[in-house]
């Protein structure tokens, strides 16, 4: 087992160092990222991932012998199809390559691990009624398709910061485990070196800590890599003479990326587009289109990876029967086709879901504070002064209102922050509310809360009113009678101050 954890961490370091060279070449070469279209990223990123995850795939072939694994005939057909889909992949991050052109390459990998490795899926497990459901001269085309799906699944999922690399992590930490337990070793150590690689690579990958944004993408490089030796542990785990899953359990490790991919691509032709053209209605995008943050996207779909995941090993080892698996795969599956179906009910769920975990959403653009007497309002006022003094990048507008029919009248502000990067501006207004919860406790009956902009593709309402700045807050009160008493504005090198004055008559 200590063998196993030295083994992980050559993949992490072979990985990071890798990485670490090939993000200055990256320029030069032209393997960049650049913002625009579908993509949600905003700065030119390279595409170096695959770089990492090659190298760690390169360096434990070569040391498997210290670790107690006799090469095995398929080592070179690993090598070889590895190496043709990481060049694939890298000229297509370059120029682009059509996708007939890429089907056709990923369709002879497939033949190579067919022919050259000898890994083969020939039945579908016990679902014909308790019998082995064999697909006799159907093996090798079903190979080659399945080989081509898990490929192009885990390309479609690389969509923000993290979440590829995530998904594999947790795809690979678990058939490590299955092969360890099952008594392929060889397997094993294959999976723990590439577990490494990925660690690697998410390093520069995800968000964290003052990383605010991917200091390098996956690419088509590391995702073709990586989709192509999925393909290959997956089918050689669940086949003879290894067999240590099931088949149906191969799904289950591969669920999120099978499920997402399907299902985007039956909504497009169900909308009667070409399944192959991109979209923002993938499960991450709908996250983001309830707010979550990216960091908070990547954590909830590693868990539901993993818990479904576990569901299925766990259905194999308590002895589930398979044909049973594969139907409750199947209602997963629909359930999950149901939602993204259905994106103005589903996004609302995602919603209420946000806001029960008290997460900041990322359409956060500054804190709201309302309810406050009249009486208060200089309290406000000049407790938001002392709070925001040493800031050049805010503006603050205070409304005295009165609602419609109503005599009483009561007193809100909006304190926009003023960030282009909208993960560290999310990150200030988040301290920044529980600051001014805490100033402001029991006061005047001041309530703190975000400041959110409204989400018009999720907005049902016929004929719904916005406002020129499109804020959820304001769009509340458009019914209300309000002045504005107080505006400060405050913008590096223009700063600026106005008072409309306060009445309280």
């Amino acid at each position: 087992m200590m063998s196993l954890a030295v083994l992980f961490g050559f993949g992490l370091i072979i990985s990071g160092i890798a990485i670490h060279i090939g993000i200055p070449l990256s320029q030069r070469l032209g393997v960049v990222d650049r913002p625009g279209g579908h993509k949600l990223h905003d700065y030119s990123t390279p595409f170096v991932g695959g770089v990492g995850v090659f190298a760690a795939l390169v360096g434990t072939l070569a040391v498997s012998g210290y670790f107690n694994v006799s090469p095995m005939a398929q080592w070179q057909a690993i090598a070889l199809g590895a190496s043709v889909m990481f060049m694939t992949g890298l000229i297509d991050d370059i120029h682009h390559l059509g996708f007939r052109i890429r089907f056709v390459i990923q369709a002879g990998v497939a033949l190579v691990m067919v022919l050259g490795g000898g890994v083969v899926l020939s039945d579908l497990g016990f679902l014909a009624f308790g019998n082995k459901l064999e697909l006799g001269i159907l093996a090798i085309p079903f190979t080659i398709f399945a080989t081509v799906g898990v490929i192009n699944a885990l390309n479609m999922i690389d969509g923000i910061d993290g979440l590829s690399g995530s998904v594999s992590l947790v795809t690979l930490l678990l058939l490590a485990m299955v092969a360890y337990a099952g008594g392929a070793y060889g397997y094993s150590v294959l999976a723990i070196g590439l577990l490494g690689g990925v660690a690697g690579f998410l390093y520069f990958n995800m968000r964290y800590l003052t990383h605010r944004r991917a200091r390098v993408f996956l690419g088509d490089n590391g995702s073709m890599l990586l989709g192509f030796l999925f393909a290959w542990l997956l089918i050689a785990l669940s086949q003879e003479p290894i067999r240590v899953i099931r088949p149906v359990t191969a799904l289950w490790l591969f669920s999120v990326p099978l499920m997402d991919t399907l299902g985007v691509m039956l909504r497009r032709l169900w909308l009667g587009k070409s399944p192959f053209r991109p979209d923002r209605h993938h499960l991450h995008h709908l996250f983001i289109r309830a707010g979550f943050r990216v960091q908070n996207i990547v954590y909830a779909v590693a868990l539901i990876h993993l818990s479904l995941g576990i569901i299925g090993i766990a259905g194999m080892w308590m002895g589930v029967s398979e044909d049973l698996m594969l139907l409750a795969f199947l209602l997963v599956f629909t359930a999950y086709c149901y939602l993204i179906l259905r994106p103005w009910r589903f996004v609302p769920s995602l919603r209420r879901l946000h806001t029960l975990l008290g997460l900041t959403s990322l359409e956060t653009r500054g804190v709201f504070l309302g309810n406050c007497t009249l009486e208060g309002a200089r309290l406000l006022i000049d407790g938001l002064a002392e709070e925001m003094k040493s800031r050049d990048d805010y503006q603050l507008h205070v409304y005295q209102a009165e609602r419609e029919g109503r005599q009483d009248r009561y007193v809100y502000a909006v304190l926009e922050v003023l960030n282009e990067d909208t993960e560290t501006s999310v990150e200030e207004i988040k301290g920044l509310v529980e600051k001014l919860k805490r100033r402001f406790k029991g006061k005047a009956g001041i309530r703190v809360r975000q400041f959110l902009i409204r989400n018009s593709a999720n907005d049902r309402r016929v004929g719904a009113k916005h406002t020129t700045q499109n804020f959820r807050s304001i769009d509340r009160r458009s019914k209300h009678h309000k002045k504005l008493i107080h505006n400060t504005q405050r913008a590096r090198h223009q700063p600026a101050y106005g008072s409309h004055g306060m009445t309280h008559g």
